[in-house]
């Protein structure tokens, strides 16, 4: 007889483990960025990294490209999540100030909620499912804790205004697709039924105007103490 794993439940023993591990490799890899002096070890760790990211993440974008798995509403790689691995492979690999700039914005504010309230329907673990939606979100928050606390990489001012207009951008094409094709990307159409921030912002459209300008305000308070500690760094020692 086949028994059929449970459905996963947010704050559930697997959600709280899923967390540890998290908590831990993050840990772990500000370690590891530290303890590599120079340019050339630090440019190798990272794209070690990078290959570890894309390895993991690639074959499950390509599985939910497959014929038996593909829907239009969750398979495209339209989410700001798929978007954000991208940037976080590029960073790692380049070191690019615009990939490292939305890789840190976007893994640690948009990213890190999905971790604390998941939108995960399904079978819990160890489920494939589980282990894609898991892996995808906890790998783009540590290629963002590594190359800012592990690295030492800045963002700046100029970082913070073009996550907004790349985000801005995005919004706007997935708000004309999302009625097109009757999907939901970004939850820009309609809330994600699992309990998120989204439902303290009021209906729609306007939580959408309301998390803008939420993650406005955090992103410049993101920016801002970076801003200083470099300002400091270039003064001349009295």
């Amino acid at each position: 007889m086949t028994v059929l794993a449970a459905d996963f439940a947010p704050f559930g023993p697997s959600h709280w483990g899923a967390l540890a591990v998290f908590a831990l490799g993050a840990a772990a890899l500000v370690v590891l960025g530290r303890g590599l002096r120079t340019e050339s070890a630090r440019l190798r760790g990272s794209r070690i990294l990078a290959l570890v990211l894309l390895i993991c993440h690639l074959p499950m974008q390509l599985y939910v490209l497959l014929p038996s798995e593909f829907g239009i509403g969750h398979s495209l790689p339209f989410q700001l999540s798929d978007l954000a691995w991208i940037a976080a492979v590029i960073a790692l690999w380049t070191h690019a100030r615009w990939a490292l700039a939305l890789t840190y914005y976007w893994n640690l504010t948009l990213t890190v909620q999905a971790l604390i309230t998941p939108a995960l329907r399904g079978p819990d673990f160890p489920d494939f499912g589980f282990l894609m939606f898991w892996g995808q979100h906890i790998f783009e928050v540590w290629a963002a804790i590594f190359l800012i606390w592990g690295l030492r990489l800045r963002p700046d001012w100029w970082s913070f205004r073009l996550t907004l207009a790349v985000t801005a951008g995005w919004a706007v094409v997935m708000s004309v697709f999302n009625p097109l094709a009757g999907t939901n990307y970004g939850f820009l159409s309609e809330k994600p039924p699992a309990g998120t921030l989204l439902d303290l912002m009021g209906g729609w459209p306007w939580y959408l105007f309301l998390g803008y300008a939420l993650l406005s305000g955090a992103w410049a308070l993101m920016t801002w103490p970076w801003v200083v500690i470099t300002a400091r760094s270039r003064q001349p020692a009295s």
